[in-house]
């Protein structure tokens, strides 16, 4: 990748010369963005001591493995110390979002009213962040794939070692789908065996992300197939939804419905797929497609959301019943 070389360069700049570096990414921290966060973070306490992690919530549980995850300072449970360290960067790199609405409407406002300079990093469509540097690219299978092009192409990769190199490889496995989405590249797999070569467990990292689950979270996903799967043939969708009180009753952590809304998508005839888990605060909705069915217009304009063409996320503060039931008509009006 030639085509952000200078982005590259005039960002490996910024690294050496900026007295304190912060880095961001959006509310609901998934593989990517701890992948990305991580692998920054290692990569520029090489060259700056200067440097901390501030994201808006904490992960999901399946990520506590991760060894320097405490680093992470988040604004939900610190909000004086996150405030105190944005207030005096003078750099900022958004990571793996592309709307300060990502970061949520507090934490999003006070890292855009920053005077830092701010570097975006992110494979989102229609990125609205106007920054200092944008090193954005749809085509891009994951935004850890450009931290890996942002060591490599200011040759830097003598830098890499194992702590970068697993949170990169985090990062991509988890946003391809364990490599198997369109988005991937044959650029995705010359990367993954540069990785490779500086002996991570990758196999570990495959385990501890997806098959350490507990008892209660194979419970409420067995549950949730059975008893609350809706498939709509007509529409070629499938819906899942859950109220508060179906969560407590399976003791639910967060991440727990992790991966639920790509087991509708696996279904023979299945081209939509919606999972809505109630909340305290409102509805948590994530959307998968495939085909010639984009999901990623449907949550930015109907809810509160975004993404990709085929995996995006939304957030409705109706009740639950009212939000699947709007879902159901926009199906309904849109089928081709």
């Amino acid at each position: 990748m030639n085509g952000f070389l200078n982005e590259f360069r005039t960002t490996f700049q910024e690294i050496l010369n900026s007295t304190n570096i912060v880095i961001t990414s959006h509310k609901s921290p998934d593989g990517d963005s701890l992948g990305s966060s991580l692998s920054l973070y290692h990569f520029i306490k090489k060259f700056n001591p200067n440097v901390a992690i501030c994201h808006p919530d904490e992960a999901p549980h399946y990520f506590d493995w991760i060894t320097d995850i405490s680093k992470i300072k988040l604004f939900e449970t610190n909000k004086d110390e996150v405030i105190k360290i944005i207030q005096e960067a003078d750099l900022i790199f958004c990571l793996d979002f592309n709307d300060f609405k990502r970061l949520g409407d507090d934490f999003g406002d006070l890292v855009q009213k920053s005077d830092a300079k701010k570097v975006m990093i992110d494979h989102h469509q229609n990125p609205s962040i106007n920054s200092f540097i944008s090193i954005s690219d749809t085509t891009i299978a994951s935004t850890s794939e450009l931290i890996f092009e942002l060591i490599f192409q200011t040759d830097n990769l003598l830098a890499m070692d194992a702590p970068i190199a697993e949170m990169l490889y985090m990062g991509i496995m988890t946003d391809t789908g364990s490599f198997r989405f369109p988005s991937v590249s044959s650029r995705t797999h010359e990367i993954i065996s540069i990785l490779l070569k500086v002996k991570i467990n990758h196999s570990k990292i495959h385990e501890k992300i997806y098959d350490s689950n507990s008892l209660d979270k194979i419970r409420l996903k067995s549950y949730a197939i059975v008893e609350k799967l809706e498939v709509l043939p007509k529409y070629l969708t499938g819906i899942i939804s859950l109220t508060k009180e179906e969560l407590e009753r399976f003791n639910y952590k967060k991440g727990d419905t992790e991966g639920l809304v790509n087991s509708i998508l696996s279904i023979e005839n299945i081209f939509v797929a919606a999972i809505f888990i109630e909340h305290k605060d409102g509805i948590k909705i994530s959307f998968r497609s495939k085909g010639r069915f984009f999901v990623n217009e449907l949550a930015n304009k109907h809810f509160n959301g975004g993404g990709h063409k085929y995996a995006a996320g939304g957030f409705s503060s109706e009740k639950l019943e009212q939000a699947v039931n709007r879902f159901k008509k926009l199906i309904a009006k849109n089928e081709k």
